[in-house]
């Protein structure tokens, strides 16, 4: 199979952050119970039941410093962007692990080096707002940098931008997504990058050979990703402070 141009790579990566953001968003702003309001205050309301119920849900809303909490506007910008790795890339890690519970014949197919990859992909973009990479352009040249390995320069991006059919029709379609489903959604996404997985931060080969096994292969792979994603995550934070005019508006 021919490699990928950086055109085609930039195109799938703008499609992906195109879907990635407007998720989130969500996760980052949505309050539909109304519970990080009660965060900022230590009213128990002992007149309403259903007030006092959802004072103590937003209480342990608060100790997760959810984002939009009490809780989160505490945390520095550099705790923020670990919160999303330790608390999001945490919850994610585990949907990439799962297929390992088979044993090595899942390992042949794609499926979890995409999951991995998209796993990776929402990590960067979270941490990446957190530091003021909110540029859609910029978040793709990230994306290109740590997990394929290709430096990409704007206008490239921009072309593949243009070509893109991802603006509001995509936003749309991932706007309100849950977690899990939205990194199958990423992934499906991304399934087109398939000769540049193996560019990823990688789980180290030890465990890689460990996840054939069956039963073992997911928590196995599991700790893998962990590693794995630790490791993107270090290269995005070393990309954007290499990157200071990536960087389009100054964090909260």
């Amino acid at each position: 199979m021919a490699k990928m141009s950086d055109d085609q790579v930039a195109g799938v990566l703008d499609r992906a952050v195109a879907g990635i953001n407007p998720v989130l968003d969500t996760l980052s702003r949505r309050d539909p119970l109304g519970l990080k309001k009660h965060t900022f205050h230590d009213d128990p309301h002992p007149d309403s039941r259903v007030q006092r119920a959802l004072h103590l849900l937003a209480q342990g809303l608060d100790a997760a410093d959810w984002p939009g909490t009490q809780g989160w506007t505490r945390r520095s910008m550099h705790d923020r962007a670990d919160w999303w790795v330790n608390r999001i890339g945490t919850v994610n890690t585990v949907a990439v692990a799962y297929p390992g519970v088979f044993g090595g014949w899942t390992r042949r197919l794609p499926l979890a080096s995409v999951l991995g990859f998209a796993n990776q992909a929402i990590v960067l973009i979270a941490i990446a707002r957190e530091y003021g990479v909110t540029d859609r352009a910029h978040q793709v040249q990230l994306l290109a940098s740590v997990l394929c390995n290709r430096e990409m320069s704007a206008t490239t991006v921009d072309h593949a931008a243009d070509r893109a059919d991802t603006d509001a029709h995509d936003a749309d379609q991932h706007h309100g997504a849950t977690l899990i489903g939205a990194i199958w959604e990423i992934a499906t996404i991304l399934r087109g990058l398939s000769d540049e997985f193996d560019r990823r931060p990688q789980p180290v080969l030890p465990l890689r050979m460990l996840a054939y096994i069956p039963v073992v292969g997911a928590p196995v792979t599991y700790v893998g990703e962990r590693l794995a994603l630790s490791q993107a995550t270090r290269r995005g934070r070393k990309w954007i402070a290499d990157h200071p005019a990536a960087i389009s508006r100054r964090p909260a």
